[in-house]
């Protein structure tokens, strides 16, 4: 055997005993949880304003209990819109209408929970109702959206971004249209309830966990992820992904119209005018968390940690005092660069 075939067969077998040896390696690192790397971000973030805090305010930006709580509690509503965006981008869809039904949905839920001896109420004989049908009204509101969104993009061929940013500016109009402007007021205790204290944080955790376990365990889930993936391979398998597409979109409709009543229970008030801004928040939470733009990925419990990461952002900046337009261009950065991360994961996973 010549010399050159010896040092062939010994650079195969090392390459052999090389690929063996990656293998475990790769099999271990798979174990990670994905949304560990996101938390790490987080981490960061958090001792990021804790040391900046001591540096320029002289104060500590984590063991400070209330500054916590209203971070929590700020991005509750946030959190609840993003559970049902992150089902729509898993389908590789996107919904713009979010924001404007939080405001529809409040002045309706409002208007159903003022207290009887107002008297400008919206409905001077639907006064004093239970707690339920405020809630139940403004769970509609969203249903009725989500059920157009869904309608057009499933059986007309509209692209989401343009369905939804039409029923964003429709939805937006009915809410000025139904207040005319004005301020529906006067709400019942009981309503109020709603929003106080720590039952806006209890709502999303709940909502969150129902449809981690909805995504990760049963056959509706398996249907969302196999048509953000491959759409034609989901036909082709038996999927009806037309009237899978509308449960999505209503489904995200009725949790921004939940959204929508206990953003009006804390204000005590429905204005037409809340909710703005909220569906990029939304989106951006939820490309923050892991969930891929281009469909088909993305988890619950990813979309929870990028709800907090932003809530850190946003309540770190403003305690060390950083003016309210830098933080918005900042906030559109990290979204820009959440959005060329998912880019890349995209372009790694195709190799």
């Amino acid at each position: 055997m010549s010399n050159s075939q010896t040092v062939s067969q010994a650079q195969t077998q090392t390459q052999t005993q090389t690929q063996a040896q990656a293998r475990p390696a790769r099999k271990q690192r798979a174990r990670w949880p994905p949304e560990l790397s996101i938390f790490l971000v987080l981490l960061g973030i958090a001792l990021f304003f804790e040391a900046a805090g001591w540096l320029t305010v002289g104060q500590s930006f984590l063991l400070n209990a209330e500054r916590l709580q209203i971070i929590v509690l700020q991005m509750a509503v946030v959190g609840i819109i993003a559970v049902g965006v992150n089902l729509v981008i898993i389908t590789s869809g996107i919904d713009l209408s979010s924001g404007s039904v939080v405001a529809a949905a409040a002045v309706v839920s409002a208007s159903l929970a003022q207290v009887s001896d107002f008297p400008r109420a919206v409905f001077p004989q639907l006064t004093d109702l239970p707690v339920v049908w405020p809630v139940l009204a403004g769970m509609c509101v969203g249903l009725m959206v989500g059920l157009i969104n869904g309608s057009l993009i499933a059986f007309t061929g509209i692209p989401p971004f343009i369905a939804t940013l039409g029923t964003m500016v429709a939805a937006r109009g009915f809410a000025k249209w139904f207040t005319n402007g004005t301020p529906v007021s006067m709400l019942t205790e009981e309503f109020a309830a709603l929003g106080s204290g720590a039952h806006p944080v209890l709502i999303f955790l709940v909502l969150a966990a129902v449809f981690h376990t909805v995504l990760r365990h049963t056959r509706f889930g398996k249907f969302t992820y196999a048509i953000g993936a491959n759409r034609q391979a989901a036909v082709v398998s038996g999927i009806n992904v037309r009237r899978h597409l509308v449960w999505v979109y209503m489904i995200a409709g009725v949790l921004s119209g939940i959204a929508g009543t206990v953003t009006a229970a804390r204000a005590i008030s429905g204005q037409s005018g809340m909710g703005v801004m909220y569906e990029l928040d939304a989106i951006a939470a939820v490309v923050i968390g892991g969930t891929s733009l281009a469909g088909g990925v993305g988890r619950i419990t990813g979309t929870v940690i990028g709800v907090l990461i932003l809530g850190v952002m946003t309540s770190g900046f403003t305690f060390i005092r950083i003016d309210a337009y830098y933080q918005e261009m900042v906030k559109g950065a990290i979204i820009v660069a959440a959005v060329v991360a998912d880019q890349y994961r995209n372009k790694k996973a195709r190799r």
